[in-house]
């Protein structure tokens, strides 16, 4: 089966995915395709770092302001999402370039998604509880007598990810990795053939550099105003993923009088950090990703010729 080709232009916060993409669709048949789970959601620009309506007029994305904060939308319904728009990009004659952070999306798109069972609000009341008296480090070890590649990826400070994975073995007695495999079918019969490049700086410390800076412009550019919008809207909390989006959560509790002010933009930043040192961790273990350093002005030119090559 002749597979269409797809880009996919991944790396971590801060690392200036978005402007290098408008730069690509600006000299290439391409269009984007955002794959950042919090840009998804109307009412959130300032601090998903969402393209203005200017920029948005030169460089269309697809799916962002899809949502309202309040509504549930999973991995599943990116991938459906995903496909529907790749597949309209290429029947314009057009290459898709999905562009964002959120590894999740890209990695059901790679490697497709079995079918999970269905949650139980039983097991995850025993779960938390069992996190509530022992910490996240004790469901993450549970996780690896019963699942050893699902503990390997899942670092055990993200409680939703643990938390779904060690539901899924005691609901079904069957681990999260061996429904995975269950998956490939749907890769065998997708009509893309996806290319994954990752961009970000050489050096640590300047993307931690970065993310302090861009934090900082968020909250002078009325990050506390916007959430301030959300807070009082009635039917949001802090349970819902929307909320729990980085720099999201940490204003909503300044809001609440958890923090200070100057707590606030540190414990944001520090959050960032983290989400960041997730991406990369990611990237790392991905095969056949061709990185590109962010910090060096020959990588637009090194990006459009290698998209040239692979799909125009």
């Amino acid at each position: 089966m002749s597979r269409t080709p797809a880009i996919c232009l991944l790396g971590p916060t801060a690392a200036g995915k978005t402007a290098l993409a408008i730069e690509i669709v600006q000299r290439l048949p391409c269009e984007i395709i955002n794959v950042d789970s919090a840009q998804i959601y109307r009412g959130m620009d300032i601090g998903t770092g969402k393209p203005d309506a200017a920029t948005l007029g030169r460089a269309p994305h697809r799916l962002i302001d899809i949502l309202d904060p309040a509504q549930a939308y999973s991995v599943s319904h990116f991938r459906d999402d995903a496909l529907r728009e790749m597949a309209d990009i290429r029947d314009s004659g057009r290459v898709p370039l999905l562009v964002g952070g959120t590894m999740m999306y890209f990695k059901a798109l790679r490697d497709g998604l079995a079918p999970m069972p269905a949650a139980s609000e039983e097991v995850r009341a025993g779960i938390l509880t069992l996190a509530e008296r022992d910490g996240w480090g004790a469901v993450h070890a549970r996780l690896g007598e019963i699942d050893p590649s699902s503990a390997a990826r899942i670092h055990p400070n993200d409680p939703q990810r643990l938390q779904r994975a060690l539901e899924v073995y005691l609901v079904s007695g069957r681990s999260m990795t061996e429904w995975h495999h269950q998956g490939d079918d749907q890769v065998a019969l997708q009509p893309f053939d996806l290319h994954f490049v990752s961009v970000q700086p050489t050096l640590r410390s300047v993307l931690h550099e970065r993310i302090a800076a861009r934090f900082q412009q968020m909250l002078s550019d009325g990050l506390v105003t916007e959430v301030e919008g959300l807070y009082h809207r009635g039917d949001l909390d802090l349970a819902m993923p929307s909320m729990r989006a980085v720099g999201y959560r940490q204003v909503w509790q300044y809001l609440a009088g958890e923090y200070s002010f100057d707590a606030m933009r540190e414990k944001g930043i520090i959050a960032t950090r983290q989400l960041a040192k997730r991406q990369v961790t990611w990237m790392r273990s991905w095969n056949a990703l061709r990185n590109f350093d962010s910090e060096n002005p020959e990588t637009v030119d090194q990006l459009l010729k290698l998209i040239e090559r692979i799909a125009i």
